[in-house]
């Protein structure tokens, strides 16, 4: 299906758009960019052999990872670890996704700055970081999540991890606004994206992709927006079309409840937090997989159940957090929300102002937690096609 129509559409409400209220994201953005940008200009690469995990049963290639809610046991201290879900256990090895959460800023960084000026000097920048991730024998990483998520004393690795590289989508996006560069090496190029092939193929392949997608939650719903984005990026069509059937026939379907909650978001610890990070992966993965012909934030199954549903549901609880029905998160309940990606992608598509508004009152938050549960970083990434 040709995406030529849908993002050039999309591009005029992106960047000119709504004349009647005069929003216009790269006006909003710019300056925020450019400061980010900057400061990635001379930033070194940093990947995951910079530092070795003890406890992982890879090499210094595999990125590791520990489950997050998985604590030593106070009567076995020795033993395996015992589960506290929604309670971050901060001890764990945290350097990898420090590192891959660093990458996703700066090229996120430095790929807006290049869509925004033109100037190659941000390609410049950015090609040192790709190239010891992806293409360097002696610092790039295996493709492929083996060991994220480890459980000391259970598993070496689950396929529950695969949301760790989440942060890979704006890499992705970034690589994909900077492709045509004059400055790009073709050769390097080449070799990225088939570090992104490659990841791919494993994803939708291996038993860790496979439970990962049939996970139920919002893990479902990052599983396919990695692999939307990664399949876009590498031009597999296959692959595109997969996952637009995964949303429409499971993902809305199974996630969302009649009156636009995630019951399996609302049902955990942190039922605040999750609601909001599963809307914006799957409007988020509404945008990656729309096209010409099919626009899936218009998509409504035969229950009634659609994505501006599930705005409509949140939007009053991201207004006011007071109003929410459900219990409060039993951490960083006062982090969130920040700049929801879903205010802002279904608010330019459907043109509706509340949102938008919403949007801009909001900010972006430097928590780190918060952080690492942002998809959408960097906006002005995710008009470009």
């Amino acid at each position: 299906m040709k995406k030529t129509l849908f993002f050039a559409v999309f591009i005029t409400i992106l960047f000119n758009c709504k004349k009647e209220n005069k929003f216009n994201l790269i006006e909003v953005e710019k300056e925020r960019v450019l400061k980010n940008a900057e400061q990635y200009l001379t930033s070194k690469p940093i990947t995951v052999t910079a530092n070795i995990a003890e406890r992982s049963s890879g090499n210094k290639h595999d990125f590791y990872s520990e489950g997050d809610y998985w604590w030593p046991n106070p009567n076995d201290l020795e033993g395996s670890y015992i589960r506290k879900d929604g309670l971050t256990n901060p001890d764990n090895f945290t350097a990898h996704r420090k590192a891959m959460i660093r990458l996703c800023e700066i090229a996120g960084s430095l790929g807006s700055a290049y869509i925004i000026t033109k100037d190659e000097k941000y390609v410049e920048a950015l090609m040192p970081h790709l190239k010891a991730w992806y293409v360097n024998e002696e610092t790039k990483m295996n493709p492929n999540l083996l060991f994220a998520q480890a459980i000391k004393g259970k598993v070496t690795g689950r396929g529950i991890g695969i949301i760790d590289t989440l942060h890979l989508i704006e890499v992705a996006l970034a690589i994909k606004a900077i492709e045509n560069s004059t400055t790009i090496n073709t050769n390097d190029l080449k070799a990225v994206k088939k570090w992104f092939s490659d990841y791919l193929s494993w994803l939708t392949t291996h038993k860790f992709g496979e439970k990962e997608r049939n996970n139920g939650n919002n893990h479902s719903t990052c599983w396919a927006l990695q692999v939307a984005t990664f399949a876009d990026l590498v031009n597999d069509k296959t692959e595109l079309e997969n996952c637009r059937n995964f949303y429409e026939n499971t993902l809305l379907p199974n996630q969302m409840a009649l009156d636009g909650s995630f019951p399996k978001e609302t049902a955990r610890t942190k039922p605040y937090g999750y609601s909001l990070f599963n809307l914006d992966a799957m409007v988020s993965l509404c945008q990656v997989l729309s096209t010409e012909n099919e626009n899936l934030f218009n998509y409504k199954t035969k229950e009634g159940k659609n994505i501006q549903l599930g705005m409509e549901f949140l939007y009053p609880f991201i207004k006011n957090k007071k109003d929410w029905p459900f219990q409060k998160d039993v951490m960083y309940w006062n982090n969130w929300p920040i700049k929801q990606a879903s205010l802002l992608f279904v608010g330019l598509n459907s043109n509706e102002e509340k949102y938008l508004d919403l949007w801009e009152d909001l900010s972006y938050d430097s928590t780190p937690e918060i952080v690492r549960n942002t998809i959408v970083k960097n906006p002005v990434l995710w008009g470009f096609k």
